[in-house]
């Protein structure tokens, strides 16, 4: 009587226990509270090792999953791949069942007297940016070319990136479908999370390279401008004058096009706010990630986060004062 009393409850738990895991929905909800990470190289440049920690959602055999890289912040002169809150922010997406990738990228002002700042000629800011991009599109290489082994839907990645890492995503989100030998012909990005981002160009975002959005910036920014600027509001005498078009402005684009997108502003905010959004707005950003690219909604939406009053010495906006 007693064994198949314990039998009854067991049978019971592993019921209820099956009942829960059905109730919760991929992308929408934790399905695991387990994260396996793998470290791999993607590439060999300027005699350095390229790597990659990838993040698996435990105990999940899915075939075709949605994907994230993230790219850190740091001037790119600095920042690591796996500092303590990179780590945790690509657990709790990879908990939700996406593949998640943090990459190392090569860091080309690192060391240099210039920095990033006024004094690093704006050529080479432009040749900073797309030593990232490439090497951001070398990781997506290597992750389609192993796409069986790392699970993953080529046709569902999404970038995310803070700062450095912002400026990285944008710049690789809106170009055209890039080819990676697949089949089925070329590759765009399903999506893109930017925070504190800008493009020294936006014609390069058209119809057919604008992807859905979400964008946190701070209106006060004093590094990376929020509208259209200078980068680091540099004078126009100095070598690192580059005009920068933000979040404020990519939005303006995306509106005109059509696209979906959901424009977060932190009125009053300076750039602080880059890693802000992996703490604070982990909701939005799972929001997004499950109604703009999983389930392709077309919404153009935007949240606006008022703070205490105060001016700052850049552009400023009606609606955070209204």
């Amino acid at each position: 009587m007693k064994n198949s009393l314990f039998l009854l409850k067991i049978i019971l738990l592993l019921l209820f226990f099956s009942m829960k895991v059905s109730a919760q929905e991929r992308y929408k909800d934790e399905i695991t509270d387990s994260v396996r990470v793998e470290t791999f190289t993607y590439a060999f440049k300027d005699s350095q090792s390229l790597d990659m920690d990838v993040y698996f959602p435990a105990f999940d055999n899915q075939a075709k999953r949605a994907m994230i890289f993230y790219v850190h912040g740091g001037g790119f002169s600095g920042g690591t791949r796996n500092e303590p809150g990179i780590q945790e922010f690509c657990k709790k997406l990879a908990r939700h069942g996406y593949v998640v990738s943090s990459i190392t990228y090569r860091l080309t002002r690192k060391g240099t007297e210039t920095g990033f700042g006024c004094d690093c000629a704006a050529i080479d800011k432009l040749n900073t940016f797309n030593d990232a991009i490439e090497d951001l599109q070398d990781a997506t290489f290597f992750m389609i070319k192993n796409r069986d082994k790392m699970g993953i839907d080529p046709q569902k990645i999404i970038l995310s990136g803070s700062s450095a890492g912002a400026e990285t995503v944008l710049n690789a989100a809106y170009q055209p479908p890039y080819c990676y030998g697949l089949d089925s012909g070329p590759v765009s990005y399903a999506g893109v999370i930017s925070m504190a981002g800008a493009v020294p160009d936006t014609s390069k975002i058209y119809k057919e390279s604008a992807i859905p959005s979400l964008l946190f910036h701070g209106t006060c920014d004093n590094l990376v401008p929020y509208a259209t600027a200078p980068h680091r509001y540099c004078k126009e005498s100095q070598p690192g004058y580059l005009i920068l078009h933000g979040s404020y402005t990519i939005t303006e684009k995306l509106k005109k096009l059509g696209t979906p997108f959901w424009f977060y502003t932190y009125c009053n905010a300076a750039h602080e706010i880059a890693g802000k959004p992996m703490t604070a707005n982990l909701i939005e950003i799972f929001d997004f990630c499950y109604s703009y690219i999983i389930n392709q909604g077309a919404e153009q939406r935007t949240t606006i986060m008022k703070t205490e009053n105060k001016s700052c010495e850049y552009q400023s906006f009606s609606f955070c004062t209204k």
